[in-house]
């Protein structure tokens, strides 16, 4: 992801890519090269530096973000913000004090087929979300933390609310995944008023597959992320008997709205970051909509709802 990062700020009109950190040196220097950067191998001091993208390992989000954030620098990072609950709250609260904007990469939020879904949205009630993958030696995270996070972070931003309830069963299936990482993650989610979703994550699947399906009363939203694409269903019923009982008709009308965009998720992502960074939009909003996707995935790793 750094690489993407590295791509998307050298070809922002209203920002320059002026470091380029990895301990590396042939992949940052490369990198750096590529994009007209300088390298160094570790992060150091941000003077004359007015904003930061983590995108390290997990395991190292937490040290990288607080010195970021003690330097009253705004950032993004990559998610999760931490490799633990409370690191990424500790993390939170130091932005928050400081009042440093800051912005995890929940990357899914800027698709835009969920911009338009967003925009045409009136009610769901009930959501259906599947995000599955070739299995991928590389990661050695489980499939909650790698994938799922960004369907339950969908889930509340789509209802409008964090659930209260969540129920979840994990499976442990590749010969090759690390002791405890989960292969497939099921996880049911029930809101305030009533509203369900459901949302599954695997890693041992044999395609990818990055689909939503919302149900509003008289119609149902299907969106395909991969694609970017949005198709609306309604349907149709009708009693025309003709006297003798026949000539009841059904049909589905499919309507297919216009994208509201159709901007690489990663660009838009980057200026709604530099809107945060001179103060366009709300940073405080932002960093209050972090928390909710971490505190699923927290209970759902837990082992609380393993069997």
């Amino acid at each position: 992801m750094g690489s993407h990062h590295a791509r998307v700020v050298s070809q922002s009109p209203d920002a320059e890519l002026a470091l380029l950190v990895d301990p590396q040196e042939l992949i940052g220097k490369e990198i750096a090269t590529r994009y007209g950067a300088t390298w160094q191998p570790e992060l150091g001091s941000l003077a004359g530096i007015d904003a930061v993208i983590i995108a390290a390992a997990t395991h190292a989000h937490y040290d990288l973000a607080l010195h970021v954030i003690s330097e009253a620098t705004p950032l993004l990072v990559e998610k999760p913000v931490a490799d633990s609950l409370h690191k990424t709250e500790a993390v939170l609260a130091a932005a928050i004090n400081a009042d440093v904007p800051m912005m995890c990469g929940l990357l899914e939020r800027f698709n835009p087929a969920i911009l338009t879904a967003m925009s045409i949205i009136d009610r769901p009630f009930h959501i259906i979300g599947t995000r599955h993958s070739p299995y991928a030696q590389r990661i050695r995270t489980g499939v909650a933390w790698d994938l799922l996070v960004h369907d339950v972070d969908l889930a509340c931003l789509l209802m409008g609310s964090e659930p209260r309830g969540v129920e979840a069963r994990l499976g442990f299936f590749h010969p090759d995944s690390d002791r405890g990482a989960e292969d497939v993650a099921e996880v049911l989610l029930t809101f305030a008023d009533g509203q369900i979703s459901q949302v599954s994550a695997s890693r041992v699947g044999q395609r990818k597959v990055r689909q939503f399906t919302l149900y509003e009363s008289g119609r149902m939203i299907e969106l395909d992320l991969l694609r970017r694409g949005v198709t609306i269903y309604r349907h149709v019923s009708e009693d025309s008997a003709d006297g003798e009982g026949r000539g009841y008709r059904q049909e589905t009308i499919i309507e297919i709205p216009e994208l509201v965009s159709s901007e690489e998720p990663l660009t838009a992502q980057f200026k709604h970051f530099l809107r945060l960074i001179d103060g366009t939009a709300d940073a405080a909003q932002e960093r209050s909509s972090i928390l909710p996707s971490h505190r699923i995935i927290e209970k759902v790793t837990e082992g609380r709802y393993r069997e």
